[in-house]
């Protein structure tokens, strides 16, 4: 099947199948494949992660507002954070970018100030959710990106000191009566000539 197909048949999960499985080797290729997601001048402001523990997932589940079955039955939840303070991400700028990126940085993005920097941060890490879901896809593994839930919350929960929670993920096997399934509801997206400019 080509990744076109793929993408064709993939939904969102709304309900999981807590008997699923999601096979070790998996988890860690997702893993891998979100570290080496893109970001701008590679800065990499965040931090993914993996939560199979079930006790810890009913701990995350409590912060999940309308979101807690979701969390309770998937076989994984990722924690999607970025770096809280602008120095911690110039300090790790300065570890690890080359100068032509710390200069766009320092140059371009700075004078913005913090809130903008803030933003901007969180923006690369929306970048990563779009690879992981087009990996699940590809992978043929049931995914939610889930904004409805108290960050704080989980916050708390991971001790979190230098990163802010944006979003997490869940990841696991359909059950077989979700009704998203796209034999009880076809794919909804608007039509190409809506969408797809061409010059």
């Amino acid at each position: 099947m080509s990744f076109l197909q793929k993408m064709q048949s993939r939904y969102t999960v709304k309900k999981y199948n807590p008997a699923g499985k999601i096979e070790a080797s998996a988890i860690e290729q997702l893993k891998e494949i979100l570290r080496l997601s893109p970001s701008s001048i590679n800065s990499q402001p965040w931090k993914f992660t993996f939560v199979t523990d079930s006790e810890a997932k009913a701990q995350l589940a409590e912060a999940s507002l309308f979101n807690k079955e979701k969390v309770l039955n998937s076989q994984c939840v990722i924690v999607f954070q970025s770096l809280k303070k602008v120095e911690d991400f110039e300090k790790q700028a300065a570890e690890n970018l080359p100068e032509g990126q710390r200069n766009y940085f320092l140059n371009f993005l700075k004078p913005k100030g913090d809130a903008a920097i803030q933003s901007w941060m969180a923006n690369q890490v929306y970048i990563s959710l779009g690879v992981l879901m087009s990996a699940c896809g590809q992978m043929g593994i049931g995914c939610t990106p889930m904004e409805g839930i108290d960050a704080g919350g989980y916050d708390t929960y991971l001790h979190n000191e230098t990163y802010r929670t944006l979003f997490a993920v869940c990841i696991g096997e359909g059950a077989e009566d979700d009704t998203n399934r796209l034999e009880a509801k076809p794919k909804s997206r608007l039509k190409a000539e809506r969408v797809i400019g061409e010059i």
